[in-house]
């Protein structure tokens, strides 16, 4: 917890802190289907907890899939033994369809309380000495996940009023859900919109930006740090990001980390980069140390180490300790 306070200050650091994403991996190593992991916040408590004691992570997280706010809201999510769970019918086929959404308080929806038992666990296990991150989807992805992406791609275009009213109610969802995170343990709330990497500056300002910075103003006045992660090609978005208000933004790795890094410098703290499949799921021990490396050269004083996105499943071990070798040096 002090690393990291230090580093978001801009304070020497024993070492840089490893802010990797890891969920597919992480159910893996302790031997456990996907299904328990999304369903059973035991399995994934435990599996980050083996994240945290066998590769030296700086933080826990709850963060899993992107289907607990819709599953809560009425949509019938599909959860195969080993694979990601899927919508397969998203809940909002026509406009009224809205009115069918349920609306529940995070503690009242099966799976958001899921997420709250586990970071009460994560809280007594390892708070004040490790950060607990909590997650909420943005209002803008979520509207992507119960109308659709393909959907919600031609909505903006043409029923861009619509589409302002639907994420009017999806935000207040996820501000509830952010809060009630924070007072069962999370230390930061996470926000995942991948959606925004695919619009251009303007659909972005209108139904991405607003949003995320209404969720961490919450998330602020609740005492606790947030991080903002669009996964995708952002580079025509890095001078409005950090208008958000988060504490950290993560860049995936086909963005220029020299570039955001010099527009982030004195304005929010970088996290990021190399490409997980190429660099750490492929590449060898070296190959992960230079990537490390060029990432701490460019970053900065504030700069949280972590791959571009999730960390895959069979990353070899070794390239896992060869990122902490660099990060400790």
């Amino acid at each position: 917890m002090e690393r990291m306070t230090r580093r978001l200050k801009g304070e020497p650091v024993d070492r840089v802190p490893n802010f990797d994403i890891m969920m597919t991996f992480a159910a893996h190593y302790i031997k456990k289907p996907l299904r328990e992991y999304y369903l059973d916040y035991r399995v994934l408590v435990d599996a980050n907890m083996a994240m945290l004691e066998n590769f030296d992570l700086d933080i826990v997280q709850a963060i899993s899939d992107p289907y607990r706010e819709t599953h809560d809201l009425g949509g019938a999510i599909l959860f195969e033994p080993d694979h990601n769970p899927m919508c397969p019918v998203p809940p909002i086929r026509e406009y009224d369809d809205v009115k069918k959404l349920t609306f529940v308080a995070p503690e009242d929806g099966p799976r958001m309380s899921d997420r709250l038992k586990a970071l009460r666990a994560f809280r007594e296990r390892v708070g004040g000495e490790t950060p607990i991150m909590g997650w909420v989807e943005g209002a803008f992805a979520q509207a992507a996940d119960v109308r659709g992406i393909n959907e919600i791609m031609v909505d903006v275009s043409i029923e861009p009023t619509w589409v302002v009213d639907l994420l009017e109610q999806l935000v207040e969802v996820e501000i509830a859900f952010a809060r009630a995170q924070v007072q069962a343990g999370a230390d930061i709330v996470g926000l995942g919109d991948a959606v925004a990497s695919m619009v251009n500056r303007e659909m972005y300002q209108k139904f991405a930006l607003p949003y995320e910075k209404r969720i961490f103003a919450a998330v602020r006045e609740m005492g606790a740090l947030s991080r903002l992660h669009i996964c995708g090609r952002t580079t025509h978005l890095l001078d409005l990001m950090p208008q958000c208000g988060a504490d950290i933004i993560d860049v995936d790795w086909m963005v220029p980390f020299d570039k955001a890094s010099a527009i982030f410098r004195d304005r929010v703290a970088i996290c990021g980069n190399f490409d997980p499949v190429v660099v750490m799921l492929q590449g060898t021990p070296d190959d992960v140390r230079r990537a490390t490396k060029y990432c701490i050269d460019i970053g900065g004083p504030r700069m949280f180490s972590a791959g571009g996105c999730e960390i895959p499943d069979g990353t070899p071990h070794e390239n896992l300790r060869a990122q902490n070798e660099v990060l400790a040096n």
